[in-house]
């Protein structure tokens, strides 16, 4: 699957299950680790697992197989590696805390600017 549709795809999950504020970043030549991170809002725990949920099941019916799941147990930020896409599902506290797109983005960007 090509990333364009891996792109496609969990923006699809994502919104599936109204998550807010989804942000696309793209973080070739920052980072080894992935080409692409999106990040989204739930509106609570339960909601963040939710997302979460929908994210890998919608990935696993594609075929693919996430590299990992980390942050589950407490779920108020739940990472889903697809290898060139991360997705960061997250509170909106812990998503104002950590600020990713401040710390990924593009410099000078804004935050919370939806690229998707």
């Amino acid at each position: 699957m090509q990333t364009e549709q891996i792109k496609s795809l969990v923006i699809d999950a994502l919104e599936d299950l109204k998550a807010q504020n989804i942000t696309v970043l793209d973080v070739r030549g920052r980072t080894s680790v992935t080409d692409w991170m999106i990040i989204a809002t739930g509106t609570s725990n339960r909601h963040v697992n939710a997302v979460a949920a929908n994210v890998e099941e919608k990935a696993k019916h594609a075929g693919l197989r996430p590299n990992g799941t980390e942050g589950r147990a407490a779920a108020d930020w739940v990472l889903i590696d697809l290898i060139d896409v991360v997705v960061h599902v997250m509170t909106d506290q812990s998503r104002h805390f950590y600020d990713l797109e401040r710390l990924w983005g593009e410099p000078g960007a804004g935050t919370g600017q939806s690229e998707a």
